[in-house]
């Protein structure tokens, strides 16, 4: 990756179509509704992390997705996908600068939901739950995303990329389900070396004050995100005695699907707290730290029928600190911050 490409933006016209497959007079609540937006000109050694797209659901009932599938292509890094209210980030469909309505993550997340994520330059991704699983989007919500395109290469490349959501009826709906997102922001991988992130966050004390229990709930799905110097995400649900389970693993390469549908399901039962752990190989001779294009990340997606949504991890964007040389691996660790809000949007 190409530290010092110029970030002068791609050319994107300010289109976007949306279709519902097999539109009638009186549509199929169950077909599959597929959004076009874009184009989007990605020109050589250009990167650009500045843009949103919002897409509005014209759903005058609530939507109960169990299937979303996103259909990008080479350029198309990653991206973020949120439901939130239609009054939220105010403005016209399709391709615009985050910054000019306010956009960002957290915001997004308390007004509304996550609804889906793309693993690192992955082209083509499908988040599948189980049969009867869904996120419920409310009426009259929409979908808005962060992108980030990024092309290191020396041709121009042509993206019309598109989001198809399957929903299903009310009456098929067996469990709604909501996020779990937990982060390690004070990343810094020392060159020429092989390094871990760990965070361990107790969710306890929050499940305590909520329900006046231990946490109690399913994970159905998990995705990983890192970038190119990553080997792999592993996340552990840890009981009071130490001792610990994996819930999630992946240690395919950046291009793969880095998520995937839980099978069986992860029962949090007995399980007080979650580790999150970040492995990378630094073949470079800099330090690299928490961040877009030539940076890296560690962030754990999930999807839960805890009616709260968690979050939290080692969120703060200080020094990385001293690591600890574990066998040849420079190990590092952090407290963490927890956070859990009321899922429900209505």
């Amino acid at each position: 990756m190409n530290v010092g490409m110029r970030r002068t933006g791609f050319v994107a016209s300010l289109v976007l179509v949306w279709t519902i497959a097999g539109c009638t007079s009186d549509p199929d609540p169950t077909a599959v509704q597929v959004y076009k937006f874009g184009p989007y000109t990605v020109p050589a050694g250009t990167e650009d992390t500045s843009k949103c797209v919002q897409i509005t659901l014209h759903n005058d009932q609530p939507l109960y997705v169990n299937k979303v599938e996103l259909t990008t292509g080479p350029g198309f890094h990653h991206s973020n996908w949120f439901f939130v209210p239609e009054h939220v980030f105010p403005g016209d469909d399709g391709t615009y600068n985050c910054d000019d309505r306010a956009f960002n993550q957290a915001t997004a997340g308390i007004f509304g939901g996550v609804f889906f994520a793309q693993s690192t330059q992955s082209a083509h991704e499908i988040q599948q739950f189980p049969a009867g699983h869904v996120v419920k989007v409310p009426p009259h919500f929409k979908l808005v995303a962060t992108i980030h395109l990024l092309n290191t290469g020396d041709e121009d490349l042509q993206l019309t990329p598109h989001i198809d959501v399957s929903p299903i009826r009310e009456s098929d709906v067996t469990q709604k389900l909501t996020s779990v997102a937990f982060e390690y922001h004070p990343l810094g991988l020392p060159p020429q070396k092989q390094s871990r992130f760990s965070v361990e966050c107790d969710l306890n004390e929050r499940s305590q004050a909520i329900f006046g229990t231990a946490p109690d709930f399913n994970l159905y799905y998990a995705l990983a995100h890192y970038h190119k110097y990553g080997t792999g995400l592993t996340i552990d649900a840890v009981r009071d005695d130490g001792t610990s389970s994996q819930i999630f693993t992946t240690r395919n390469a950046v291009g793969d699907s880095l998520g995937g549908m839980l099978d069986p399901m992860f029962s949090m039962s007995g399980f007080t707290k979650l580790r999150l752990t970040c492995d990378y190989f630094n073949s470079t001779d800099s330090t690299i730290y928490y961040g877009n294009g030539a940076g890296e990340m560690c962030v754990f997606l999930a999807f839960s029928d805890s009616p709260y949504i968690w979050a939290g991890g080692a969120i703060d964007e200080g020094d990385p600190g001293t690591p600890t040389d574990v066998n040849g691996v420079m190990s590092f660790q952090r407290g963490c911050q927890v956070f859990a809000t009321d899922g429900d949007r209505g």
